[in-house]
């Protein structure tokens, strides 16, 4: 199993405090590997909320490839956070040339754009990157996005926080997504390490999706370029997430009845019971087999924590107004968030949908036996 945490609060946190929790959760993960996403970033990234952000890790001659194709199509570095790491790196962590964090302008032919142009041509210029970068094994893009950083690396979360310097005052954010990985692939690819990111969508995932091959499949023959990859079974949890949002316009709520929908029973008593088992129907092929435990963030910066029907992989979601923390152990919440209301500590069961919005006043619990309130 993984260990996963999230937390999202008012005022920005360093990174050290995912970090934290996991390392107090860390019987739950081998060290194998560690993944982060940060959103409504703070520091110098607060007044640049526009310029796509590149997160990636880069070998020398990856880097001058990089310059001169960002070059070639228009962008021009507007800010970068330079990581500086020992020459030799913990054990367990593998020796890098370059972790880069980059911020651009974005090329002024762009201007004639709208907001959604701009958003798919980010994506197609992440893809293109990615795809240079295995056909030359000299760059790792995990995210180019605005106002999101995504660093993964493989080893202890512990012993790369500490290498890459994560605790530096320049690093804050008021969202944090941080996965400590059990290696459950034969070889270990970056590109299958939680949490994993879509075009303002992120999750990541404790269990093993056994339902993949058919959900792949119905995704990859949409004919969007970003359902791709799949290094990982869990990465269709992001993509669903995107696809219900954007291609279904169906709000949050509906996640949870598409992933896992309610037995045919149900839905006769359900008061949208015809709108769900025609949702039931049309994406039957998006109904997952766990155990899985799923964490995800929304484009306006809302958290949310689903279980899937068996149950068996912890989660728990806590905190006060201002601060709540979504973590696979209470121990975690107990590492970020002590002085809260522990009365008020759930556990979602795996009718339940967990959501702290992006006001992060209190948790809402959406029961899957309640009448949805956002159909768009």
């Amino acid at each position: 199993m993984c260990r996963l945490f999230a937390i999202t609060s008012e005022e920005p946190l360093s990174p050290m405090i995912a970090i934290d929790a996991l390392n107090v959760m860390k019987e739950g993960h081998d060290g194998s590997g560690v993944g982060l996403f940060m959103r409504d970033l703070a520091g110098p990234f607060e007044d640049m909320k526009d310029a796509p952000v590149l997160s990636g890790i880069f070998t020398e001659s990856g880097l001058r490839r990089l310059d001169r194709h960002m070059m070639d199509i228009g962008f021009m570095t507007k800010f970068k956070m330079s990581i500086k790491v020992a020459k030799t790196p913990p054990a367990g962590v593998p020796k890098r040339a370059i972790y880069l964090i980059r911020a651009y302008e974005l090329p002024e032919e762009w201007d004639q754009y709208g907001q959604e142009k701009i958003y798919e041509k980010l994506v197609e210029t992440r893809l293109q990157l990615r795809r240079m970068g295995e056909e030359e094994n000299d760059m790792i893009v995990f995210s180019f996005w605005p106002d999101v950083i995504m660093i993964k690396e493989i080893g202890d979360p512990m012993a790369v926080a500490k290498h890459l310097q994560l605790d530096r005052k320049d690093l804050r954010a008021r969202i944090i997504m941080a996965q400590g990985r059990q290696n459950t692939n034969y070889a270990i690819n970056l590109y299958a390490c939680h949490p994993f990111f879509l075009r303002g969508f992120s999750t990541m995932t404790n269990g093993e999706n056994t339902a993949f091959v058919p959900i792949k499949e119905y995704l990859s023959s949409r004919g969007y370029p970003g359902y791709m990859g799949y290094q990982s079974d869990s990465e269709v949890f992001t993509h669903i997430l995107h696809y219900m949002h954007k291609k279904l316009r169906l709000g949050l709520e509906s996640y949870k009845h598409i992933i896992t929908p309610l037995q045919d029973d149900d839905l006769e008593k359900h008061p949208d019971g015809d709108f769900l088992r025609y949702l039931k129907r049309c994406c039957r092929k998006l109904i997952i087999d766990g155990p899985n435990c799923v964490i995800g963030c929304i484009p306006d910066h809302t958290l949310f924590m689903v279980q899937d029907r068996k149950k068996l992989r912890p989660g728990v979601v806590g905190g006060r107004p201002g601060m709540f923390a979504f973590s696979s152990e209470i121990c975690g919440l107990d590492a970020s968030i002590e002085d809260r209301d522990k009365s008020k500590d759930f556990q979602p069961m795996y009718l339940d949908m967990a959501v702290v919005g992006p006001d992060r006043q209190e948790v809402k619990i959406c029961r899957q036996t309640q009448p949805l309130h956002h159909l768009h």
